[in-house]
């Protein structure tokens, strides 16, 4: 692949590896039925990526738009279980998958829903998660939508790798980071990685953005404040907002039941629906 550097503000990603140019047509002839397609990005694990994408998803669909949920964790899927999906396996037509319906507008497929139990590992090297994320594309069957969003590990290699490298006219990437300097610092890794795959950054997610003490109500921050407002800055790309911590998330995400549809008025809820708002602008704009 040519080591030679693209604008963040692209949408062109580098060409795939030679070989399976069936595969590669196939892919696209699929997806060209997919108006948006998403990336949610994060160079550091433990920042609730996974939290964004879904709730993202979510909101998007509640609001009437065809959504795709692509969990291209391979090792870590969380997406059945945030779902309430876990147990329930795809249909299959010959080599055509069906998504499992999460809702009138939400489909989701994960290697998650693939495993016999969730204690199951999956010790793959990197062409076996590229085969299974070309399977994810070009073999089952998203039908016409308006977005497809796909959650991808933290980090920078294989998987967002892939992805980039199989999906074809990416709208752009979601980036998450916490507040603390730790979390920033791992996340300016993956906007370089943005610019190296020319992906358009469509702005940066700030979450677990303090707390209100149950006791006296006063703001706290554990992680710090300003990180990801100050990254978005640094990196001259959108910042799409904050997402504080709230009593309730953990148990919505362990139960299976997306926050914003549990607590449809919390500050949280609100928060991630100002940023689906926002990038729905972006990507209406950019139609």
């Amino acid at each position: 692949m040519s080591d030679s550097k693209q604008s963040c503000t692209g949408s062109r990603q580098p060409a795939p590896p030679a070989g399976d140019e069936q595969a590669h047509a196939a892919i696209a002839r699929r997806m060209s039925k997919v108006r948006n397609k998403i990336l949610v990005l994060s160079g550091k694990g433990g920042v609730g990526k996974s939290t964004v994408a879904v709730n993202l998803a979510v909101v998007l669909a509640n609001g009437g738009k065809r959504v795709g949920l692509v969990d291209i964790d391979i090792h870590g899927p969380s997406i059945p279980k945030m779902l309430h999906i876990e147990g329930v396996a795809p249909k299959t037509h010959g080599d055509i998958v069906e998504p499992v319906s999460v809702g009138p507008n939400l489909t989701a497929i994960s290697i998650g829903l693939f495993l016999k139990s969730d204690s199951q590992s999956v010790i793959w090297r990197g062409p076996l998660k590229y085969s299974m994320i070309m399977q994810f594309l070009k073999d089952v069957e998203w039908g016409e939508l308006d977005y497809l969003v796909v959650d991808s590990p933290p980090g920078t290699g294989d998987e967002p790798l892939s992805i980039c490298q199989l999906l074809p006219e990416v709208t752009g990437a979601v980036v998450v980071t916490t507040p603390q300097e730790i979390s920033v610092t791992d996340v300016r890794k993956c906007l370089s990685f943005c610019e190296r795959m020319g992906l358009r950054v469509l702005g940066v997610v700030e979450n677990m953005a303090g707390f209100a003490c149950p006791h006296c109500g006063r703001k706290i921050n554990p992680f710090g404040t300003g990180g990801g407002e100050k990254l978005a800055a640094e990196a001259g790309v959108p910042f799409l907002g904050s997402m504080p911590m709230v009593q309730g998330m953990v148990e919505a995400c362990d139960a299976g039941e997306p926050f914003v549809q549990k607590y449809p008025d919390n500050e949280v809820a609100l928060a991630i629906g100002s940023i689906a708002d926002r990038i729905a602008g972006v990507c209406d704009k950019q139609e």
